[in-house]
């Protein structure tokens, strides 16, 4: 039957690619309904050429929908069997004995105290992209505390993810990462406010960055991080930015509001190949070295902590384990940042 042998092919192609599973689906069903109504509309014509009866292939979809009705049920009834995440205890001048206990070890480091928890309680942090370096980034800020984080991503768990994304399980291929990731933060900390968009972050976002202390963002194309860059620069809100491929990482604070560059000063033009992971590759443990190094940024920005990685980028090889680092400037006529006063606190 050549049309079985085309729905066959069609789902393997699928299943390389990786295609999410509601498209799949959709897919798979919409092949199968032009067949069907082949059937119905020239039965002859239809059984020389695709094969089969439209009784067959009505045969053939009801068993696809029994599969695709019980794989939903079976997702609803794991959310229903899940525990309800414990809405985030209301803001006051004080600790509860739960929190205490669960921030203990910040609470005696002197550099971070009391005042500088509760500062990361109060904090309200972006975080954009939810892959790999999203993911210990993510998961580090929902365990330190960080009262309002708004995670943004627009993209779906796959299989290739699993490499890295450890915020992820095998189960929640096909589901938005916003989503999952929202969920697996809540998890650990149901003390928490975590709100999932499910778009990207542009450059006409800078209300909405302006809403937050912090901008986090792991994502991996040049073009999206220099829109993120732009947006930051318009609201006047310090950018954490990280980016890695193959063996090697970077991070740095962007925050020309304060006197440091932004990402255009440095990066002035987009490199002549913007490889992504995709393309490039990317060993699975350094997006955590480098997003768990974002996360501890975040966590000394947020609560005043150390020295600070403002006009200062670090570089990581994970090859020869080594790191190092070097300062930059605010860039003479930067066409994004240049309007800004050398040093001017943003309101």
């Amino acid at each position: 039957m050549l049309g079985l042998w085309l729905l066959v092919l069609l789902a393997v192609f699928l299943r390389i690619v990786r295609a999410p599973g509601k498209i799949a689906w959709r897919l798979l069903g919409g092949l199968w309904a032009i067949f069907l109504l082949a059937h119905l509309l020239a039965p002859a014509q239809a059984g020389q050429l695709i094969g089969g009866t439209a009784g067959g292939w009505l045969v053939l979809g009801g068993l696809a929908a029994m599969v695709w009705a019980y794989r939903i049920g079976l997702r609803r009834l794991r959310q229903s069997a899940a525990p309800a995440p414990t809405p985030p205890a209301p803001a006051s001048d004080s600790f509860s004995d739960a929190e205490l206990d669960r921030y203990a070890r910040h609470i005696v480091l002197h550099e971070i105290g009391g005042p500088g928890q509760m500062a990361l309680r109060r904090a309200r942090v972006l975080v954009i992209g939810a892959g790999g370096l999203g993911a210990p980034v993510c998961l580090y800020l929902a365990a330190a505390g960080v009262g309002r984080i708004t995670l943004a991503d627009d993209d779906t768990v796959s299989l290739s993810n699993l490499q890295r994304q450890v915020i992820f399980r095998d189960d929640l291929r096909g589901e938005p990462k916003a989503y999952a990731a929202a969920e697996a933060m809540l998890r650990l900390n149901p003390q928490i406010d975590v709100t999932p968009l499910l778009r990207r972050i542009t450059a006409d976002d800078a209300a909405l960055i302006g809403q937050h202390d912090l901008v986090i963002d792991g994502t991996d194309s040049f073009a999206g991080r220099a829109a993120i860059n732009r947006a930051c620069v318009a609201a006047g809100v310090p950018l954490l930015s990280g980016a890695i491929g193959r063996w090697e990482g970077q991070l740095t604070l962007y925050d020309p509001a304060r006197g440091a560059p932004c990402m255009a000063c440095i990066f002035p033009e987009a490199p002549e190949r913007d490889a992504p992971c995709a393309e490039a590759g990317v060993v699975g443990a350094l997006p955590g070295v480098v997003g768990s190094l974002m996360a501890l940024e975040a966590i000394k920005h947020l609560t005043g902590a150390g020295e600070s990685l403002r006009g200062r980028m670090v570089l990581f090889d994970g090859l020869s384990l080594e790191m190092r680092s070097f300062t930059a400037g605010r860039a003479p006529g930067c066409p994004v940042c240049g309007g800004l006063a050398e040093g001017a606190a943003h309101a």
